[in-house]
This record gives structure tokens, C-alpha cells and sequence, in this order.
């Protein structure tokens, strides 16, 4: 499943860099992560990181995106070859 960062962004930027799929990118006015790209860290990290890093804590499951771990890792491997 992907994530979706909500309306409590504040646009601080904590999230961009830690993203190891660059799934993350500034939006108007909020971030936004890209659902394609987006593989809630499974294949490079143990949890989210840009849930981690999040002061607003927006970044929630998308609804629209329900993946299995083992979608989320082909997806993972397709991304980074």
C-alpha cells in the first residue's frame, strides 16, 4: 500500500531526502508521494522513513493503493534494477 501525506503538512521538508524511491516531491501547497514509486520503504528499510521523520505525523496509508509486502517488494526491485 502506498502512502499519501494529508492536509497537516507543513512542507518541511523532513520527508524528501529520506525517501529511497525519490517518491516524495513538493506539491502546492503540501508534498505529495507518488503511488508508483511508493513501496513504504519495504525492500530498503524495517519501517517508513518519512513516517519517522514527520513532525506533523501526515503521512497515512493511501486508500486507493493496497499492496501486499510481495508487491511492494517486485515493485522495490523493478524501481532500483
Amino acid at each position: 500500500m502506498a502512502l499519501l501525506i494529508d492536509e497537516n503538512c507543513t512542507a518541511c521538508d523532513a520527508c524528501k531526502p529520506v525517501c529511497p524511491n525519490e517518491a516524495i516531491s513538493v506539491g502546492n501547497p503540501i508534498y505529495v508521494i507518488d503511488p508508483a514509486k511508493c513501496t513504504e520503504c519495504v525492500g530498503a528499510h524495517d519501517e517508513p522513513q518519512c513516517r519517522l521523520v514527520c513532525p506533523a505525523d501526515c503521512i497515512v496509508q493511501h486508500p486507493d493503493f493496497v499492496e501486499t509486502p510481495e508487491q511492494l517488494t517486485e515493485k522495490y526491485q523493478s524501481l532500483h534494477g
